[in-house]
């Protein structure tokens, strides 16, 4: 009775106390506990470790989304054997073996099992429960488009740094600015089109590589796509062939694409007239090696007819006019002896013979594309001078941020030598090698380019060569050139009806580059002509195979082979003796003429879907 009555009395204090408590004076917890429990609906997710990459028209290239590792503490594993079988269910991308090593690696507290885990692989992970396994949230770069522009954007490494393209060359900017999206000049529209032809010409002559590169007149580079390639989003796995890119790593003998810096040479140095004519009635014979043409002809060629039919001899009697001085002083004006600027890793310099060997047959190879290498965006770049007024800009990826200022660039050559290399470019394509890269009711204007390949010898390898074609389009204002490399295409029986088994870059790369004009040209907003517009246009914009010698005015022929000023090499070459007393004069005079580079600029605005008329800027000489 005393027990019953204690435990009562106990009980009855109790209640008492806990009516007081939570009914006549509750005890409230603390503001900080209740701030604790309860939700806030303010909180956002942390900023991005890195900034997104867009296009020049604001599409997705690369963003950070939310996303979960896997790590796990070794130290509390008791079964290391049992818990990665049991990972192995939900995870089975994961090696067992090398999870149960590290599970089993007592001596350290910390060690990752996967570093990119989907949402759903996250929750049946979870579901497991296995002690002493856990996830660390972190921030995963994705690449919407897969391998499209891969080699532009690069890749990063599982820590989230950049590890190639403009990922490694803008990681810090990418780092430093997370919410600041860095928009590039690459066009997904257009960069999707060039990837498909470029991909089919490789297919359908089943080389080993290609290139195709989009670039403006300012120098902003539209598109850029290096095949074979790989997905972004899967870097580290990718096969070693497909990372290697070659628009900025590959040097490439450019072939006859290169006489499209011998012909401006020579009109800016003013020592040669489009009207002139050379010599290209027989191959020519130096140091035991010999000169020919493709398709030789039996008589005297202008300027436009050497463009044209891609006479190599008659580059050879240009470049040997001018001479190795010249010739050296503009490849080194326009990008050729040094690696492109271009806003990513890996460039590589181009390869040259050095001035000491740098003799007769140097020069004359040289001038249509042999002896001499570079990565295709050092020719591209160039290439853009010639036909964009004489403007030599630095490549760029970036695109034209709202209210930036024209583009400066150097003066390379006068304004009118650029509008007769466009002319001449427009020949190729009207009548000469590049007649498949006609599109219609576009001004396209071109210049094939077949090379033979170098073997580990030294010597070029028979029946294996590089095919490409360079483009600009429209000729009356250009406002892009287009370039296609094919590197080893072989006959196929695909393709035997329409090449008939030769692999030049007149059949080649001319049809894939007149496919991407047609196709990215009413994308761009560049509308094609037609009737009394374009009949016009190609009458102005065309120069004959066989030009008019202007009034008052002597062209080089038959009887009057040189023009004052003429280095000794154009003597030699004709088997002439060279005057007692050369014209230095001249010579100097043309020198510097060549040398020119003064500050310049385009003066439209720099604009995505804008005509970028050019116009001549002030310049001194």
């Amino acid at each position: 009775m005393v027990g019953i009555i204690g435990f009562a009395a106990i009980y009855l204090m109790l209640a008492g106390k806990l009516i007081d408590a939570t009914v006549i004076d509750p005890i409230k917890p603390s503001a900080a506990v209740l701030a604790a429990q309860r939700p806030d609906f303010r909180t956002m997710l942390s900023a991005p470790d890195r900034a997104p990459i867009l296009d020049r028209n604001g599409r997705l290239l690369a963003v950070s989304l939310p996303g979960a590792a896997l790590f796990a503490d070794p130290k509390e594993i008791t079964d290391p054997k049992r818990d990665a079988a049991r990972l192995e269910t939900v995870l089975p991308m994961l090696d067992q073996a090398e999870i149960a090593h590290r599970l089993g690696l007592h001596n350290y507290g910390f060690v990752y099992l996967d570093r990119d885990l989907t949402a759903a692989q996250e929750l049946a992970v979870n579901r497991l429960g296995i002690p002493g396994v856990y996830f660390q949230h972190i921030w995963v770069r994705h690449y919407p488009e897969g391998d499209l522009a891969a080699h532009v954007l690069g890749g990063v490494t599982p820590d989230q740094r950049g590890i190639a393209g403009v990922e490694d060359y803008f990681n810090r900017r990418l780092i430093d600015h997370p919410t600041r999206p860095l928009h590039l000049s690459i066009d997904l529209r257009v960069e999707d089109i060039v990837h498909r032809e470029v991909a089919r010409a490789m297919a359908d002559y089943k080389a080993r590589g290609a290139c195709g590169i989009v670039e403006s007149m300012t120098g902003r580079i539209i598109a850029m796509v290096s095949l074979p390639d790989y997905n972004a989003n899967d870097l580290h796995d990718a096969p070693t062939d497909t990372l290697f890119d070659r628009c900025i790593s590959g040097d490439y003998e450019p072939g006859s694409v290169m006489k499209l810096m011998t012909m401006p040479a020579a009109l800016q140095s003013g020592l040669l007239n489009y009207w002139d004519r050379f010599d290209t009635t027989h191959p020519l014979f130096v140091d035991g090696f010999s000169v020919t043409d493709y398709e030789p002809v039996r008589y005297w060629l202008a300027m436009p007819a050497v463009l044209a039919f891609s006479s190599n001899i008659g580059a050879s009697r240009i470049a040997t006019i001018m001479g190795p001085k010249i010739q050296r002083a503009w490849l080194r004006k326009m990008g050729f002896f040094k690696p492109s600027p271009v806003q990513m890793p890996g460039v590589q310099p181009p390869i040259w013979h050095p001035k000491d060997t740098w003799k007769l047959l140097t020069t004359m190879t040289v001038s249509f594309g042999n002896g001499i290498a570079m990565a295709p965006i050092i020719l591209v770049n160039a290439v853009v001078a010639d036909v964009n007024g004489g403007i030599l800009f630095k490549p760029t990826l970036l695109a034209r941020a709202p209210g930036a200022p024209p583009r400066t660039g150097i003066r390379v050559m006068r304004h009118h030598v650029s509008v007769i290399m466009r002319k001449l470019m427009r020949g190729v394509v009207l009548s000469g090698t590049g007649i498949y890269a006609r599109v219609p009711g576009y001004l396209v204007g071109g210049k094939t380019g077949t090379s033979q390949v170098v073997a580990a010898d030294g010597r070029y390898r028979n029946h294996l060569n590089n095919s490409s074609f360079m483009a600009m389009f429209p000729a009356d204002h250009p406002r892009y050139v287009v370039y296609v490399l094919v590197v080893h295409p072989k006959p196929t029986k695909k393709m035997q009806h329409f090449s008939y088994g030769f692999t030049t870059g007149g059949y080649v790369a001319a049809p894939a580059v007149g496919r991407i004009i047609a196709r990215i040209g009413p994308m761009l907003g560049i509308p094609p002509l037609e009737g009394a517009a374009l009949k016009a246009m190609n009458a102005k914009f065309g120069i004959p195979l066989k030009p008019a010698v202007p009034p008052g005015r002597v062209a080089l022929g038959p009887g009057h082979p040189f023009p004052a000023g003429a280095d000794r090499y154009a003597y030699d070459l004709a088997h002439r003796t060279p005057p007692k007393h050369p014209n230095r004069a001249a010579a100097r005079a043309a020198l510097r003429r060549a040398e020119l580079a003064v500050p310049g600029q385009m003066i439209a605005r720099d604009e995505p879907h804008r005509s970028a008329a050019v116009a001549p800027a002030v310049m001194t000489n």
